[in-house]
């Protein structure tokens, strides 16, 4: 990529390009790929280490530079320093489509990967595979959204392949063991059933209530909050396992 000003040529290469709407117009700064978010997240405090050149244009692209006139009625200053830090926090990175497409595609392949990694086919236990998932978020349609992280998609995910009846698909439960006085757990049974898919074991001693269980994963933090204020700590659940499984299951 060329960049031109009076008597020079400069070219620029690994440029990113930063770009903010202001006052009706268009402003540009070129800068070192990777710098921009690094600047952001405060990591690159240098802005020499960020920018290709200390200017700010209309078109990096064809090296337009932009005229002061502009820059002095959107930013209200003719200082460039300040002028350059503005667009640079506030701009919107630009991509190339090649870059757009493996983002999107990366993206997409988080997304099933966590949908597979919560969820399994109801009727058969097992996890779906990352393959599997992807073919049911194309039958879905589902858009990617580049701004959201996976996670938050991936709950979009399940929830619509619940929905649509893509394939059937549950939350995968979590075994947990809970343990309390015996006391306490007479009180509080009917409390932490409400709250369990499956009842696995019971055992009852002079001393203690334990509870062998499955459960939704979301329920975890409930149930770990009442034993913390109905037991005053002498109440505790462990994660006996993340995920209903049968024997040759793929782990994830």
């Amino acid at each position: 990529m060329g960049l031109f000003q009076p008597g020079t040529q400069i070219k620029l290469t690994n440029v990113s390009i930063v770009r903010l709407r202001k006052g009706g117009k268009r402003f540009e700064v070129a800068c070192y790929k990777n710098k921009v978010m690094e600047w952001r997240n405060q990591v690159e405090t240098d802005i020499d280490e960020v920018l290709q050149i200390h200017s700010v244009f209309s078109n990096v692209s064809k090296g337009q530079v932009a005229n002061k006139d502009d820059l002095l009625k959107a930013f209200k200053t003719d200082d460039t320093d300040k002028i350059i830090r503005e667009i640079l926090n506030k701009g919107e990175l630009q991509v190339s489509e090649k870059e757009r497409q493996n983002k999107m595609g990366s993206l997409h392949r988080d997304i099933a990967t966590i949908v597979a990694e919560k969820c399994v086919n109801p009727q058969t236990k097992r996890p779906y595979t990352v393959t599997i998932i992807e073919k049911a978020m194309a039958d879905l349609h589902y858009n990617i959204h580049p701004n959201r992280n996976a996670k938050q998609q991936a709950l979009d995910v399940i929830k619509q392949l619940q929905e649509k009846a893509v394939i059937p698909i549950a939350r995968a439960q979590m075994r947990v063991r809970i343990t309390l006085p015996a006391k306490e757990g007479k009180r509080l049974k009917e409390k932490l059933l409400a709250r369990v898919s499956t009842v696995e074991d019971e055992d009852w001693t002079a001393d203690a209530y334990e509870l062998v269980a499955a459960i939704d994963p979301g329920q975890l933090r409930n149930i770990t909050e009442i034993l913390q204020s109905e037991t005053r700590g002498r109440g505790q659940v462990d994660v006996l396992n993340l995920h209903e499984s049968q024997e040759g299951d793929a782990k994830f």
